[in-house]
């Protein structure tokens, strides 16, 4: 069959009215999941993963991509309006989008939120379309070596979320990669700070600490502090987003969406990295780099792009590999396996009608999502208006029993309100806490990936410049060093003249 016959095949399988609801209703669901805090987009697809079983292959597919593209953007209307990230993919928004909703700007945060999401979203599905067999081939190159040099680049992401003090921001960093070490060692099998409890031998959820380490310390202050803030309302304010605001953030929009498709064309790295990764770049390259933090628009611009640029790239391993290229589309490939489909290089040649009804799918999803995401903010909205006294004990209601379906357990539950605390004392010392959030994400990574490259050498450093890939990290790496010693140098100097 030629391309026109394949595509037309695709478009009869996407037009039909039961593959457009089911994309439809996957996007409303993943929305509202992703806006609960607590439910995170992997949990809302392999929650409706079952619900596929007895649909046609495209159409169960399609209500799997849509839940995921959903509940990414979704988990951004609790971290703007409640400093509650819905999802680990929105952990950087809160960062300017709360200060926004604080200062009567929680609409224009979240209008930037979705229109920077949707148009993150359609790059993504252009980049998939376009480029899966180059963007694939190089992601295949990657071994553990590559992936450490990557990922020890990426941990140059926790200057960018400091703040005022580098030094806190290590602090908090540290902490971080020494909390990602409880657990078993994969390599030797060993237990690592479990204290003999066997609830900590898979490490600490990673669920669990986002919700206790954000929500949590908002409601401790509140209550020990309740007469500051009673009655206190934080208004929506302007509720639309000039096109004009948008025009000045679209440059900082198509950064975020490209480290987001290379990102999320590499296995396992993920959204929440992507969106660390683009907030840094947009402050670094930012003229209002001091405001970041506070409230800046373009924060939540670019935190938004990137973790939507990963949606449509994750896909192009799992299609065009058989690879998933992080944890949700590792479920999708349970729904494509469950209707006798293999994705890989064999599928374009066996089924290429299901890869084009996808595309055209994966474009739909785009135009659905903002449709609905403009009803969900208008919906939604209203948590903002809503007094602290009065909105707190229910988020509290919400984050324990979110954390409580994680795994059924109560340990869990017990485990946030000691990391809730452990973020309150953080915010007292006035150490942020995304340094140690974005180390947290990323320390597993960093070990696994030297430790297996040791392995792979028998103990030689020298895999760790093996190629051009890894030469290049190593470069960006010292690089970004530099420049911030040279940063730190001259506000040093600033601050003495000043002085």
């Amino acid at each position: 069959m030629s391309f026109l016959d394949h595509a037309g095949s695709a478009l009869a399988l996407v037009a039909q009215w039961s593959s457009l609801l089911s994309l439809a209703i996957g996007v409303v669901v993943g929305v509202i999941a992703g806006a609960i805090p607590g439910m995170s987009a992997t949990m809302a697809v392999a929650l409706t993963l079952p619900f596929t079983f007895s649909l046609q292959p495209i159409q169960g597919i399609l209500l799997l991509l849509g839940v995921y593209k959903g509940g990414i953007f979704g988990g951004s209307i609790p971290a703007i309006l409640i400093k509650t990230p819905g999802t680990p993919a929105s952990s950087a928004t809160v960062l300017d989008g709360y200060p926004m909703a604080e200062q009567g700007k929680a609409g224009k945060a979240l209008s930037m939120a979705l229109f920077a999401s949707c148009t993150a979203d359609m790059i993504s599905n252009l980049s998939l379309i376009l480029f899966t067999g180059w963007l694939a081939s190089f992601a295949l190159s990657f071994g553990p070596p590559e992936f450490f040099t990557l990922i020890l680049f990426s941990l140059t992401i926790i200057a960018g979320v400091s703040g005022d003090s580098l030094l806190k921001g290590a602090i908090g960093a540290g902490l971080g990669l020494l909390l990602a070490t409880v657990g078993l060692d994969l390599v030797y099998g060993t237990n690592r700070f479990t204290f003999d409890d066997p609830n900590l031998m898979g490490g600490l959820n990673f669920i669990v600490v986002l919700i206790g380490l954000f929500a949590l310390p908002e409601i401790i202050a509140f209550v020990r502090r309740p007469v500051e803030d009673l009655g206190t309302v934080r208004a929506l304010g302007d509720q639309h987003l000039s096109f004009a605001e948008y025009r000045q953030n679209f440059r900082t929009i198509i950064r975020g969406s490209v480290i987001g498709v290379v990102l999320g064309a590499i296995p396992g790295i993920g959204a929440a990295p992507a969106a660390f990764l683009s907030y840094s770049e947009a402050r670094r390259k930012s003229k209002n780099r001091a405001n970041f933090g506070k409230g800046e628009l373009e924060g939540v611009a670019a935190s938004e792009a990137g973790n939507n640029g990963v949606c449509g790239a994750t896909l192009i391993p799992l299609l065009a590999l058989g690879v998933p290229g992080d944890v949700i589309t590792a479920i999708i490939i349970g729904a494509f396996m469950i209707h006798g489909l293999q994705p890989g290089p064999a599928m374009f040649a066996a089924n290429a009608n299901i890869i084009y009804a996808l595309f055209i799918g994966l474009i739909a999803s785009s135009l659905l999502l903002l449709a609905v995401g403009s009803v969900a903010i208008r919906g939604f909205r209203y948590v903002a208006d809503v007094p602290r006294s009065l909105l707190f004990p229910s988020v509290l209601v919400l984050c324990i029993f979110g954390v409580y379906a994680v795994n059924n357990s109560l340990f869990d539950v017990a485990l946030m309100f000691v990391m809730g605390w452990f973020g309150y004392l953080l915010r007292v010392m006035a150490v942020p806490a995304a340094p140690f959030l974005v180390a947290y994400i990323l320390g597993p990574l960093l070990e696994d990936n030297f430790r297996q490259s040791m392995l792979m050498s028998q103990g030689s450093m020298g895999i760790l410049f093996r190629s051009p890939i890894t030469w290049f990290f190593w470069g960006v790496t010292v690089l970004t060093l530099g420049a911030l010693a040279r940063s730190a140098i001259r506000a040093r100097r600033s601050s003495i003249a000043g002085g």
